[in-house]
């Protein structure tokens, strides 16, 4: 052969079959790293983000009603040309021409007084008036203005959502930062539940695999045997029934796995092309949680606990709405200076005083039972939710209660699944090796076979059933029972 043939063979292998290798090798996940990678880059973290900035920016807008506004309106140009209908003194009507300019602007500050509900605003404006048409001799150009001017607006017995609002958006916003966290504990629930949905698809595959070499094996020995004479026909057919049933049971489980696999690649943002294998978690941690701890961290930290109080306070502050729409009293009040002249100047010299003050009132003297009807429904909607969250709060110490107990029950049944399925393991291993020799028959086999794959899957759903329960007790009190700490400190958090 030339040498070219044989540098081909060499590159081949020095470079084609390592990338080749190298592009087929697959990423190991633990459970803590596919809930890291999960709540830093899946599609539910991105969203419960966007929700939380979009929360951020709600309470920054309310924060801002409070904060005065520098605001500056007015009209330009505002021309108009046109024959309008002019009525004389004697009743006649003539059509004149009119061609004019209009225009004003005016620069005012506004505070909401959030104590009263009222307003009261600084400005100034200044007013332009062009009559193009104006006979000889009369000034062309006017203005008028209003140098300074001091507005108050205060309503009387009426609703003051500024006060109310106060009391309630602060734990709408602080509900939605521990909902976050709470979200993200969520999502560290259902990557766990579907991370254990791919590795007990992943132990199927093992046991398949392993099962399916074990029949053929078993099925050349009764091969053997049947050949001289120490089997029967019958239990050779069994064992290549057996064999047929473990490929088919091959089949089923690699279905089921890519199925699980691309569910699980799907929810964590994962390249659908990149094989995964995962690692059963080897470590479980020891706890012991305490029920009166438990409560007391979820009323603590939970945004279902802040929103008990947040649900008693809407149902007060509607309330006071209805109350608020029995009368309507409105003052306004203006002081100022204004001036007109003929240039722009003119507003400045010597302007006069203006003052303004109005007190407007509408009070219902028959109105058939209205106000009474609206003052008992907003009484009935307060009591009806003072008696809804009463009956929650007892449902969401129940909850945690039995969460607990449960919790605890995981953990004992998980160190005897764990140990029955190492004794079950070990129980098919003899039984295989006995079989061989002639000391165990088929049947026997088989069971011991069945108990081997029963006991697997039973340690593998009970650890999925413990890290299920130890996530949702994370999500329950934002309490890392582990560690011993805070999953929501507010003194951490940035406004």
């Amino acid at each position: 052969m030339s040498k070219q043939y044989y540098w081909s063979i060499l590159f081949v292998w020095l470079v084609v079959l390592p990338f080749q290798s190298f592009s087929q090798e697959k990423i190991t996940f633990t459970l803590e790293d596919m809930v890291a990678r999960a709540k830093a880059r899946s599609p539910a973290s991105l969203r419960a983000q966007t929700r939380k900035e979009n929360r951020y920016w709600n309470y920054r807008f309310y924060q801002s009603n409070y904060n005065p506004q520098l605001r500056l309106s007015g009209t330009i140009p505002g021309f108009s040309q046109a024959f309008n209908n002019v009525t004389q003194p004697d009743g006649t009507i003539e059509f004149r021409e009119v061609r004019q300019n209009f225009m004003d602007l005016e620069l005012g500050i506004e505070q909401e007084i959030a104590a009263t509900g009222g307003n009261i605003s600084v400005n100034s404006s200044t007013t332009k008036f062009d009559n193009f048409l104006a006979p000889a001799g009369s000034p062309q150009t006017q203005w008028s203005g209003i140098p300074v001017n001091v507005r108050l607006s205060q309503p009387f017995f009426a609703y003051n959502p500024l006060k109310w609002d106060r009391k309630i958006e602060p734990l709408i916003y602080e509900e939605s930062k521990r909902g976050y966290v709470e979200e993200m504990e969520q999502i560290g629930m259902t990557v766990t539940e579907l991370f254990f949905d791919f590795l007990i698809s992943q132990v199927n595959l093992e046991i398949a695999t392993k099962n399916l070499v074990n029949t053929q094996e078993i099925l050349k020995i009764e091969q053997g045997r049947y050949n001289i004479g120490t089997t029967y026909e019958d239990k050779l057919l069994q064992v290549e029934l057996q064999v047929l049933q473990a490929r088919q049971d091959l089949a089923q489980a690699n279905l089921d796995l890519e199925a699980n696999s691309l569910r699980l690649k799907s929810y964590i943002g994962l390249n659908d092309a990149e094989e995964i294998s995962l690692i059963p978690p080897q470590i479980v941690p020891d706890l012991t949680i305490d029920v009166e701890e438990a409560i007391e961290f979820a009323f603590l930290n939970r945004a279902d606990a802040m929103g008990f109080d947040r649900r008693k306070l809407e149902a007060q502050a509607g309330l006071a709405e209805a109350r608020g729409e029995r009368f309507n009293v409105l003052m306004n009040a203006s002081y100022g200076l204004n001036n007109a002249g003929l240039t722009w100047g003119d507003i400045y010299i010597d302007p006069n005083r203006q003052v303004l003050l109005n007190l407007g009132f509408s009070i219902p003297i028959l109105d058939w039972g209205r106000n009474k009807a609206r003052m008992g429904q907003a009484e009935a909607n307060k009591q009806l939710v003072e008696y809804t969250v009463e009956q929650d709060i007892i449902n969401f110490e129940q909850e945690i209660f039995t969460k607990v107990k449960n919790f605890d029950m995981m953990h004992d049944r998980l160190e005897i699944t764990k140990l029955s399925d190492q004794v079950a393991d070990k129980r098919y291993e003899i039984s295989l090796r006995r079989y061989q020799n002639g000391n165990v028959t088929i049947t026997d086999l088989n069971i011991a076979q069945q108990e081997k794959d029963q006991n697997r899957r039973a340690y593998i759903q009970s650890l999925r059933d413990y890290w299920t329960a130890f996530y949702e007790m994370r999500q329950l009190t934002l309490y890392d029972f582990e560690y011993k700490q805070l999953l929501y400190n507010p003194d951490a958090e940035e406004d």
